[in-house]
């Protein structure tokens, strides 16, 4: 890290997701005294939210899913847990545990929980054959190279809108292609230097380097490409971690192939059920728990 990178905080355990798996996992890890960090969005669970009605989940019959989600909320402020609202968009190892991005801002965890749900990212063509030779996700990060450049921005979300404004203040030109509803970009000034293009994102081109965006009726060139979507690929998130088309790879105690990384609920695969998912949430929860605790007695 550069020096004006610091860390902003630091847990024994990071969870990446506030769903009915993290909100789980983030339970026990607390009740085990653990120094627990959730990370998730401004509305946690809008899947639960839309559920008009829960007939399985043990115990509480007949329960509609806004219920349910307000009864997990309230158990989180029974223990004194605390949602933060930023989104991880990446996580390394380091001596001694992991460090979490948010945009500019670090954490550091000895563990994490993966709880991010199921996945609907779908990269353009291209798009991960190209990723670190010419396309980002993070403009924090990789924003710096490409100083007095030209960069293209597929934002995919307001927070893509901010990269662009960001970036605007380094590169000498960005075009901006909006990917997202209107009413959700209101409130947002772009700068005068950004140059807005509309079109559908069908592919990166270029030949050992990205080298601009196909459109459905033009291609775009560029130095760079920044994409800014509201969830990213697990295996993108977290480099080296094992994917299969089904989900992350765990074993039986939650554990990825990644020391100190565990996973959790619809993430980890179907089926999709909220009591498997709670469950999941518990045992990666009491496994991160166990690997914590040998960790002190090694030191």
């Amino acid at each position: 890290m550069s020096e004006e990178m610091k860390v902003a905080d630091s847990f024994e355990l990071a969870i990446v997701g506030c769903g009915p798996a993290g909100l789980s996992a983030a339970i026990n890890g607390a009740i085990r005294k653990k120094k627990v960090a959730i990370f998730g969005t401004e509305f946690c669970s809008p899947k639960l939210h839309h559920a008009p009605h829960i007939d399985n989940y043990l115990g509480l019959p007949q329960i509609t899913g806004e219920e349910l989600r307000k009864k997990f909320l309230e158990h989180l402020q029974v223990m004194k847990l605390e949602i933060r609202n930023s989104k991880i968009s990446g996580i390394y190892p380091q001596e001694g545990g992991f460090i979490l991005q948010s945009r500019d801002i670090f954490y550091q965890a000895t563990s994490v929980i993966l709880a991010t749900g199921v996945s609907t990212v779908k990269p353009i063509n291209q798009e991960l054959d190209y990723l670190g030779r010419g396309v980002a996700y993070c403009s924090t990060c990789d924003g710096p190279l490409y100083k007095g450049k030209r960069v293209i921005v597929l934002a995919y979300n307001r927070e893509g809108l901010e990269e662009a404004n960001f970036l605007a203040e380094i590169a000498a030109e960005v075009l901006l292609v909006p990917v997202l509803k209107d009413e959700d970009a209101k409130g947002i000034e772009l700068n005068q230097k950004i140059q807005i293009i509309k079109g559908k994102p069908m592919g990166i081109i270029g030949e050992m380097w990205a080298t601009g965006v196909a459109l459905d009726g033009q291609d775009l060139t560029a130095d760079g490409i920044f994409i800014v979507r509201d969830s990213v690929l697990p295996d993108q998130l977290v480099p080296g971690l094992e994917v299969s088309n089904k989900g992350i790879i765990v074993d039986r105690g939650c554990a990825t192939n990644i020391p100190g990384v565990f996973a959790a609920g619809d993430c980890t695969g179907v089926p999709y059920q909220l009591c498997k998912a709670a469950g999941e949430g518990q045992v990666a929860a009491l496994s991160a728990v166990k690997y914590l605790d040998e960790l002190k007695h090694k030191e």
